[in-house]
């Protein structure tokens, strides 16, 4: 983390306590994390915390919308080949999976996107939550050309690959685990 008083950008700042607080909500969710926890994780004080954060509530907002822009980075880019054409459909949807399977194998990404579901009930987090789905919602439309089911379908996946990450279940032998990792 820059010293207080560098020549570092408030936003850089912002963003190394964003990707902290990621962390950190990943393991205890809204309710069981303290700023204190990710100050200390981001290598500042917890006033500090609260000079770029109102308050608990804006700032897991502010990293739920962190990983919407981490999620949209990974995505752009999935409906076009390498001549910038788009896919067709099917291929579409793979390069949309993988992408994002990629980016989930940071389990901090993942459980942290699980506890901002969780969370919801918090106002400013549900706006946030809502709209970060939005945003993924309308990219991945527009990679799959509009069709709506394919678009639940992606999204179905997606939720499901969460969960079996999560529980480990490709080392899990038995025929559920199976049945559910595919």
């Amino acid at each position: 983390m820059p010293a207080p008083g560098s020549s570092v950008k408030s936003d850089q700042r912002r963003r190394v306590v964003l990707d902290a607080a990621v962390a950190c909500f990943a393991r205890k969710g809204f309710y069981g994390t303290t700023t204190g926890e990710i100050a200390e994780q981001a290598g500042i004080s917890q006033p500090y915390v609260y000079r770029l954060f109102a308050n608990k509530e804006a700032l897991f907002a502010g990293a739920v919308l962190h990983v919407s822009e981490l999620i949209s980075n990974a995505l752009t880019g999935a409906g076009v080949d390498q001549a910038g054409a788009p896919r067709p459909s099917e291929a579409a949807m793979s390069a949309v999976r993988s992408a994002y399977g990629t980016l989930i194998q940071d389990r901090d990404v993942m459980r942290f996107l699980m506890h901002a579901n969780c969370a919801a009930d918090e106002p400013l987090v549900a706006e946030a939550v809502r709209e970060c789905y939005a945003r993924q919602v309308q990219l991945v439309s527009e990679i799959l050309n509009h069709d709506d089911e394919a678009v639940r379908h992606w999204f179905g996946a997606g939720m499901l690959e969460n969960v079996t990450l999560t529980l480990g279940l490709a080392d899990v032998d038995e025929p559920w685990a199976r049945t559910l990792s595919g």
